[in-house]
């Protein structure tokens, strides 16, 4: 009879425990979109970097014939890698701000208090996903403005909304893991223009894999980015179909952010010193 009375107990104190790991997640993810609240103009700065892609590659590339893309224009072809772009370029970055923090000595008060390490880092996560949200309204709204059929049913919107998070959380983690290392914020600004590049180039956002060399392919195939384009491809246009099957897709995003939360969660008091 008391182990039966014990087990009510047990479930009530794991419910307490996910409750107190969601509010603490959301207070840090709080504290990073307030940033963004005091800094509306970074919204327009971030935004002439998409808008090249898509007005002057995008329409210049859209009269180059040897670039198959499944029966769909260029320009369909390329905005979910543009806006699969814009996700990477804000979250890629994000851990230049723990950077900041430390310096300010802000993240040492964060580190001390009862937050757990993956809520703080969950937390610094769906502030990048935020971010790269108000992003993704740029990018689809110059779509529209382009003329691009892109749907925008419920469930796609739905779907594109976890894609564009569960993306930018990636980045995101893997950005805090590199500051975790590097410890300044000029290295840091170094090795984040190194890696930028190869993700973005290294993915099916301006080109299929089909077009790349085997090894190229290769890199390809483990890259995050290239499913997240997949999976926003898939989902935003009517004409095109899932390289890897959308299930796939956001289970590969999934385990990406599970093992990173694991490893930034492990080194991010290592930052303070």
């Amino acid at each position: 009879m008391p182990p039966m009375q014990a087990a009510p107990a047990s479930r009530t104190s794991a419910a307490e425990a996910v409750s107190a790991f969601v509010s603490q997640s959301l207070v840090v993810a709080e504290a990073e979109i307030r940033k963004l609240r005091h800094d509306p103009y970074e919204l327009l700065t971030r935004a002439v970097q998409p808008a090249l892609w898509l007005l002057i590659f995008g329409q210049v590339m859209g009269n180059v014939r040897g670039i198959a893309t499944g029966g769909l224009t260029y320009q369909e072809f390329l905005v979910p890698g543009v806006l699969a772009q814009s996700s990477l370029f804000v979250a890629i970055f994000y851990g230049i701000s723990a950077i900041w923090e430390r310096d300010l000595g802000v993240l040492v008060k964060f580190i001390a208090s009862p937050a757990s390490r993956g809520a703080l880092v969950i937390g610094k996560a769906l502030g990048a996903g935020v971010r790269a949200l108000s992003q993704g309204l740029v990018v689809f709204a110059l779509a529209l403005l382009l003329g691009v059929h892109v749907k925008t049913d419920p469930l796609t919107i739905a779907g594109l909304v976890a894609a564009i998070l569960m993306g930018a959380a990636v980045f995101c983690t893997l950005s805090l893991i590199v500051a975790c290392w590097v410890k300044t914020r000029e290295r840091f600004m170094g090795i984040g223009q190194i890696l930028t590049m190869p993700l973005f180039f290294a993915s099916n956002a301006i080109y299929p894999t089909d077009l790349m060399p085997a090894w190229l392919r290769a890199l390809a195939s483990a890259n995050p980015l290239t499913y997240q384009v997949d999976a926003m491809r898939t989902l935003m246009l009517a004409g095109s179909h899932s390289v890897f099957g959308l299930p796939l897709d956001f289970a590969f995003l999934a385990a990406a952010l599970i093992v990173l939360v694991a490893i930034a969660a492990r080194l991010y008091p290592t930052i303070l010193y």
